[in-house]
Order: structure tokens, then sequence, then C-alpha cells
């Protein structure tokens, strides 16, 4: 029994009670995320009555829909060397100043380039909150339940796009100069809660390893492990990960670097002069984060209303009906994602979600070249078949590609490296989501619309071929077990240098073993003995 004098961390605690922490600490630092969604969600239909009322141009509006992507590229590499310096927690402050200050201006934008003012400043506010929810997350999740708390951030993003949706809806009866001010002004309200809540998250365990406070850490970790001994248990295994000894122990204790300068030695780790299993996990991570765009996610969301108006749709309140119901499925589904990805399995998941995509694309592209080719005249069943595809489109995405980039990316990342490797990610991510907002509508005038679908139908076909391909299976792993998977032995990175032959024949060994069975199960049995 605990005497009145230990702390209450310390007492032994049921799984139940430490998956209820964690996910709590999840739903707060995923509630970026909303306002992430909710700032992509409400411009697709703010658009329509910003072009109206301040008169400009299709290449205008390109620009202001693809140009947060763009902007957000500063926030997502801030982001990764902000959590390192201060840590995750504090990170999510930024965050929401950003968002708030961005949604103001936004609101208050007496013309276009007072929003583009706004739009820079959310921008920023994006590219942290893409890479420090599901960052915090990861640390914080025990690796039974990490794929459900990660695609927390997915889910919350959803619902920010859906709010966005529905805030489209409830304001478009304004005044044509209040209506679109609204929408994007009352994304200041999440923004203060956030930070409000933000205060009483504890700090990821992994990042107070990296800085030394080995006391702190050992507190976290009693509130998210069964016992004090498997807290202990992961304590050695982040400590190992991070590079301290494991006679050196304290509360506080001061962390060996390497000679040249840490951030310099992760740089060089992870992008200069990779080992060839670092190579194999920054290429898989880059390819999930790239294929998530490059399949055109971004470009259904933030064009869904002028997709439905080129299928027959007309009407402002009905393409904004069609848009919400869109919504509500993408909203939906993301929440069976959740509990699929630690009982599927992460590489399932995508490889059915892609596949499900590349149909609807082609559903979609298809209906739309009809609509196209009868100009003067209704098709019923082409009209019913591209809003099928989009609501199937936004569906698969939403229950693989979506959830999954996350939670896969931060997995498969070594700790010295995480905060780094997904801020890169995330930066190519939002370049190649900026580059197809920004050329939606001109590739389109270009090659029609239709034509714009089956192009992006291509590229997931592309896709499916490399997640099969490169991806390993990840469930039910720890993130201090994941380099094995990709070729790193115990020892750590630099024992790959010695026999790079051997661990190349290892890690194809276990790829081909993984790609046998889109399970896993048959590769977890015959890893067990690496580990």
């Amino acid at each position: 029994m605990a005497s009145d004098g230990l702390p209450e961390a310390v007492a032994p605690k049921t799984k139940k009670s430490n998956i209820k922490y964690a996910s709590t600490c999840a739903v707060v630092a995923s509630m970026a995320s909303i306002v992430l969604g909710y700032d992509i969600g409400v411009m697709s239909g703010a658009s329509l009555y910003i072009q109206k009322d301040l008169e400009i141009t299709d290449v205008q509006v390109e620009i202001l829909m693809g140009i947060l992507s763009i902007y957000s590229i500063v926030g997502s590499f801030a982001a990764g060397r902000t959590s390192d310096w201060i840590g995750r927690r504090f990170t999510v402050i930024f965050v929401a100043a950003f968002f708030f200050a961005g949604a103001l201006l936004m609101g208050f934008a007496s013309g276009y380039t007072m929003l583009m003012l706004g739009r820079f400043v959310a921008g920023i506010g994006v590219g942290y909150a893409i890479v420090i929810a599901p960052l915090y997350t990861a640390e914080i999740a025990p690796a039974s339940a990490r794929g459900f708390l990660v695609s927390f951030a997915e889910v919350f993003i959803n619902l920010g796009i859906l709010f966005g949706y529905v805030s489209n809806y409830a304001f478009a009866r304004l005044p044509l100069h209040l209506g679109w001010r609204f929408m994007l002004g009352i994304g200041a309200v999440p923004s203060v809660l956030l930070a409000l809540l933000v205060s009483g998250m504890p700090e990821s365990p992994r990042w107070l390893v990296m800085k030394g406070r080995l006391a702190d850490a050992r507190v976290v970790l009693e509130k998210i492990t069964d016992t004090p001994e498997e807290a202990e248990e992961r304590l050695a295994d982040i400590k190992t990960a991070a590079g301290i000894p494991e006679d050196l122990d304290g509360d506080v204790v001061v962390v060996p670097r390497k000679r040249g300068g840490e951030e310099k030695q992760v740089w060089r780790e992870l992008i200069l002069s990779p080992t060839p299993s670092m190579r194999r996990i920054l290429l898989a991570a880059l390819g999930v984060f790239l294929f998530q765009q490059l399949t055109g996610s971004d470009s259904v969301v933030l064009y869904s209303p002028r997709v439905f108006e080129s299928a027959g749709i007309t009407g402002d309140d009905q393409l904004l009906a069609a848009t919400c119901a869109m919504g509500v499925a993408k909203t939906l589904v993301i929440l069976v994602a959740m509990f699929l990805l630690d009982r599927v399995g992460r590489r399932p998941l995508l490889l059915c979600s892609t596949g499900g995509m590349i149909v609807s694309l082609v559903g979609l592209a298809t209906g739309l070249t009809v609509v196209d080719q009868n100009p003067d005249a209704r098709v019923p069943w082409a009209v019913s078949l591209c809003v099928a595809s989009v609501l199937a489109y936004v569906s698969f995405f939403s229950v693989g590609l979506g959830p999954v980039t996350g939670v896969y990316t931060t997995e498969i990342l070594p700790l010295r490296v995480r905060a780094l490797g997904f801020a890169v990610g995330a930066a190519g991510n939002r370049v190649v989501s900026g580059v197809m907002s920004m050329t939606f509508l001109s590739l389109s005038g270009a090659i029609t619309l239709g034509g714009t679908f089956f192009l992006y139908a291509g590229v997931a076909v592309l896709a499916w071929v490399f997640f099969f391909t490169c991806l390993p299976e990840t469930r039910g792993r720890t993130l201090e077990e994941m380099g094995s998977l990709f070729g790193m032995t115990d020892t750590g990175p630099e024992a790959e240098d010695a026999a790079p032959g051997t661990q190349d024949a290892s890690c194809r060994a276990r790829l081909l073993i993984n790609h046998m069975n889109i399970w896993g199960s048959v590769h977890r049995k015959v890893c067990v003995g690496h580990i």
C-alpha cells in the first residue's frame, strides 16, 4: 500500500485508467487540428463570396486557397526546432496564438492584401499543428493504443473541416460583405479554448529524457503504463534511444552530446549522411506524406463546391448542402478508422484506402467527363455518379491514408530525429498541397475537370504500388523497436556501417515476409527473435 507521502502517480494503475489519461492528453493536443481543419474547410465556401465581394480573378482565388499550405512550411520547420527546444507542450501554445491572430486578421480584412496577411499568419499555425499534434500524442501514447490516439489529430481535422462547412451554410445568408468575414473570424474561438486547456497537459516523457529530466519523465510514464516496473522498463528503452548510458541515473542528468552540436548531428543522421536504414525510414515517411496530397485530397476538399457545380448541382444552398454531406461522411468514417488502426494494422488500411480512392477517382472523372460532353442535357446517372464518387473518395481517404500518415511517420522515425523528420515530411506535404491547390483551376481548364481526376487516379495507382513494396507493418510495436523493421540493429545506427550488406539483406528479408502476408502476423512472429 502506498504511503501518504508517495505521489499518486507511483501507485499501480489499471490499463483502463492509463488509456483514459493518455486519451485526455491526446484530445487536448489534437484540438489544434480542429482549427487547422476549420481553416481548410471554411475557405471552400467562403471563397465563393470573397470572389464576389472583392471582385478577384480565378487566379487570385487559386493563390488564396493554396497559399496557406506554402506558408505552413515555415511553421512545419519551426515546429520541429521549437518542440525540441522548449518542449512539445508549450509548442501547442504557439499554434493557438498563430491561429487566433490569423482568424482575426482574416475576419477584419478590408481587402485582398490584408486577407493574404491573415492567411500567412494562419498558415504558420497550420504548419505547427500538422507537426506537433501527432508528434506529442505518439510520444505519450502506450504502444497498444498508439494508432487509436494518434488518429485523434486526423479525426479533429475532419471535425474542423465539417465545422467549416457548417459555418459556410450558417453565415451564407448574411450580407455579402459580412458573411465571409464571420466565416473566417469565428475560427479565433477554439484557439482561446486550446490555449487554456494546454496548460494542464504533461510534457512528452521522451522529450524530458532528451533533456535529462529523468524524474519528470518517470512521473509521466507511471501515468501512462500499467505498473511502476513497466514505467522503469520504458524509461530504460527511451534512455538508450536518446544515447544516455544505462548506468547514468538521477533526477536530472547531463545528456551526452556528440561533437559538432546536437542540431548538426541530427541533420547529418537524417539528411546529409544517413545510414542505409535511415534512408529507408526517410523514404517511407516522405512517401506517405507526399502521396497523401498527390492523390488530390486537398483539391477535393477546397474545391468541392466547384466540383459539384460542374457535376450539375446549381444554387448556393444546394452546393453548400452537398459539401456539408461530404464533411459528415469524412467525419463519420474517420471515427471508424480510429478503431481499426490498432486492430487491423496500418498497412492493410493504407492499401484498402488507396485502392478505394483509385476506383472513386475513376468514377468521378468518368461522371464529370459525361456531364461535360452533354452541356445542353442533364444526365441524372452521371450527376449521381459524381456525388457518390466524391463521398466514396473522402470516405476511403479518411479510413486509411488520412489518419495513417500521421500515425505511421511518427512511429518509424527514431527519437533523435523524430521532430526534424516529421517537420521535413510535413513541409513536403504542404508544398505539394499548395501546388495542387494553386494549380487545380488552371489544370482543369487545360485538360478538363474529368481529365484532372483521371490524372489523380494515375498517381493513386503509383501510391498503392509504393505502399505495397516499401512499407512494413508497425502495429503493436513500441517506438524504440521500429528500427528493426528497416534494418537497424540493437546497437544503434553506427553498427550498420560495419556490415551494410548484412543489414540490407536482413531488411529485404523482413520486407519480403511482410509483403507476402498483408496482415503482418507472419512478419511479427519471424522478428520476435531479433528484438
